[in-house]
């Protein structure tokens, strides 16, 4: 089917009903805040004109499981949580290359929210499911060793690259500083709220030692050795409930923001660094380095675990690599391009459902997503 060229009036579709949706919740988000709300998200929705089947999470192998009944079943697979399992569903729907992504801010820092310009009130971003627009959004990837041609072999710094999880995520995946102070915020009571992060942070630094850092970028390709804090995989521009650790990231350019921390005193990070994150200004200190590429193998001089999202994706040394449209996801309508996260201007929105003419099956062949 031909795309509607975007100077071109939408057609109308009269007597047609929108997709159904698939209403994922995690009832333990953001301290229980998920499941406290999701009744009501459920009647919102429903007042949007929408047709919702809501069902609870038990874990993320449930959600995985849910996400993929969900787009087999071709309803509008929407996540109320926060941004680990988002990153999940959207790792089961980009296998479904007509699977659409709803997001609904439920967790503690809901970043991809915030950068998608998706009101942080979950009833209010119900409008964003009933009446966004679509748009094909890049996914982080931690890749398998096989990608790259080496065998597992961990330990040492500059050695083959481990196996990690294979778990794509829609945020930053960073590692070294960020994994305590990751571990630290999700022990930490559900009464902090946002603050747990800048709370996760404070704790680790108190411990905190320089790590001997290698990356490379694009492999075969440039190397760098440095000692530092900590490196961040960025597919999106912010995480931490509002830190916007790579501030220029686009969600659509198939590239990640590579942000490097090196080794500067605490007293530096505490007065030059964390302060500026928030806006995004500590990438123009001396001890900042950003750079762009595709893919990204990162190790270390001890082990670290890497966070996407908020939670434990794999061990160092591992790939990192971007995936150029992977999924897609909706949006508000009205977002203008200086606060869009995306190059591109929006596609069209696709034609509602009609309940009654059956979708035939595509004859041509779909290619890799």
């Amino acid at each position: 089917m031909t795309r509607p060229r975007l100077d071109e009036p939408e057609p109308q579709y009269d007597g047609l009903v929108p997709a159904p949706v698939c209403l994922i919740v995690n009832p333990s988000a953001g301290g229980g805040k998920a499941g406290r709300v999701a009744p009501e998200v459920e009647w919102a929705l429903r007042e949007h004109g929408l047709e919702v089947r809501r069902v609870d999470t038990r874990d993320l192998d449930h959600a995985r499981t849910l996400a993929e009944e969900g787009a087999r079943a071709g309803e509008t697979v929407v996540a109320l949580s926060g941004d680990g399992m988002i990153g999940v569903v959207a790792d089961v729907l980009r296998h479904s290359p007509d699977a659409v992504l709803g997001v609904l801010p439920g967790g503690r820092g809901n970043d991809l929210a915030r950068v998608l310009n998706i009101p942080q009130d979950p009833i209010a971003a119900c409008a964003v499911i009933a009446d966004g627009v679509p748009r094909a959004m890049d996914l982080g990837e931690v890749g398998d060793p096989a990608e790259v041609g080496q065998k597992a072999a961990p330990g040492q710094l500059g050695t083959a690259l481990t196996v990690a999880h294979g778990q794509a995520f829609v945020g930053i995946a960073s590692v070294g500083f960020d994994s305590d102070a990751n571990r630290i915020a999700n022990e930490a009571p559900s009464w902090l709220g946002g603050l747990v992060y800048a709370y996760g942070a404070l704790r680790a630094l108190a411990a905190w030692r320089p790590a001997r850092f290698e990356i490379e970028l694009d492999p075969p390709g440039e190397r760098h050795v440095f000692s530092g804090y900590t490196i961040g995989a960025c597919n999106s521009r912010t995480y931490g409930g509002g830190m916007r650790a790579a501030p220029d990231a686009l969600l659509d350019d198939g590239l990640l923001d590579v942000v490097v921390l090196q080794s500067i005193s605490k007293f530096r990070f505490l007065t030059r660094i964390l302060p500026r994150v928030f806006s995004g200004t500590h990438v123009h200190e001396p001890s900042v380095s950003v750079f762009r590429a595709r893919e990204v193998s990162i190790s270390a001089d001890r082990p670290f675990a890497m966070y996407a999202d908020g939670d434990p994706i794999g061990d160092l040394p591992v790939l990192v690599r971007a995936v150029r449209g992977a999924v897609s996801v909706l949006v508000p309508a009205d977002v203008t391009a200086k606060d869009s996260a995306f190059s591109s201007p929006p596609l069209p929105s696709p034609p509602a459902v009609d309940p009654a003419v059956p979708v035939a099956e595509s004859t041509e062949s779909s290619t890799d997503r």
